[in-house]
């Protein structure tokens, strides 16, 4: 399963810049609609475009694997 590790980034700028980073903010910047950023947020195995990722990467100014990271799933069925 991808996890997006939105949060982490947003802390991460937030502690950077020394100011407090909303997901309507971050909406607005990269162009994402706020339900889906908060459904990569919050809802596990969330499938979103590449251009999502893209848009990201960009307004972190950061590579992929800083945004998302892949997890087993542990006891799930073999997918074939």
């Amino acid at each position: 399963m991808l996890r997006f590790k939105i949060k982490e980034m947003i802390a991460k700028k937030e502690f950077a810049e020394n100011r407090r980073i909303t997901i309507s903010e971050l909406a607005e910047a990269t162009d994402i609609h706020r339900m889906t950023l908060s459904k990569m947020i919050n809802h596990r195995g969330y499938n979103t475009g590449t251009e999502n990722v893209d848009r990201l990467c960009a307004y972190f100014d950061c590579n992929v694997e800083d945004i998302i990271e892949y997890v087993p799933m542990p006891d799930s069925p073999e997918r074939s």
